[in-house]
This record gives structure tokens, C-alpha cells and sequence, in this order.
């Protein structure tokens, strides 16, 4: 169990830095797909979905992350930026307002540094975890 507790930092950067590295991607997708003759002009349909899988795992990651910290201003970040990433990417499907691409990435980078940041001032032991308020 305190092995889980451990990995869902881990786990919720590794999947905020993917979605990152993911939405960064997208442009040059578009791009590379407007250069073919042969292509359509929509992405591919696991291409859309992978935005639901990295906002999923960044739920359960963030669920974990907030059960084990002590740091009192953490998890109200950490669900904020999830539910303003969340938000962006189901404004961005239901075309609901125009916002500038890049501003997708200003949840996707506070989840990855706010993880790292609990990585580094929660440490948990055999006993219990987030020893260290911060």
C-alpha cells in the first residue's frame, strides 16, 4: 500500500508530462496529416482518445497524491488544475469558446510541477507517509 501511495507522484507526472508532450504533439500532426493527399482531415480516433486516458489517470493519480499529503494547500492545487484541465479539454470537443491552443498547457505543466513538488516534500516510511509537512 505505502508502495502505491509512493507511485502516484510518479504516476501523475508521467501521465501529465505525457498529455503535455501529447497536446504539444497535436499541432504537428495536423500539420504532417495537411501535407497528404491520401489522409482525412480529422485525427485518428485513438489520437482524441488518449486525452480521456491521461485525464484519467491523472484522476486516479491526484485521488491517491491527496489521500497521502499533509500539505495542506496541495490537493486543492493539484484537483483545481485537474478540473481546469478537464475543463479546457471538453471546451476544446464541444467547441464551446475559442481559447489559444497553448492554453492547455498551463494545467498540464501545474499538475506535472505540482507532483514533482509532493514527490520531493512528502516522503513517506515504513510507519506512515508525508512525514514532512512542507
Amino acid at each position: 500500500m505505502i508502495v502505491l501511495k509512493q507511485k502516484a507522484d510518479i504516476l501523475g507526472t508521467l501521465a501529465s508530462s505525457l498529455c503535455l508532450v501529447h497536446c504539444m504533439a497535436t499541432p504537428f500532426l495536423f500539420m504532417a496529416q495537411a501535407g497528404s493527399v491520401f489522409c482525412c482531415e480529422d485525427p485518428p480516433a485513438w489520437w482524441k482518445f488518449m486525452d480521456y486516458l491521461f485525464l484519467a489517470i491523472s484522476f486516479v493519480a491526484i485521488q491517491w497524491s491527496t489521500k497521502t499529503t499533509t500539505i495542506k494547500w496541495l490537493a486543492p492545487a493539484l484537483w483545481l488544475s485537474w478540473l481546469v484541465l478537464a475543463a479546457i479539454l471538453l471546451n476544446e470537443k464541444l467547441e464551446l469558446i475559442a481559447l489559444p491552443e497553448p492554453v492547455v498547457y498551463i494545467p498540464a505543466i501545474a499538475l506535472v510541477a505540482l507532483h514533482l513538488y509532493n514527490r520531493k516534500h512528502c516522503k513517506c516510511n515504513a510507519d506512515k507517509c508525508c512525514v514532512n509537512n512542507g
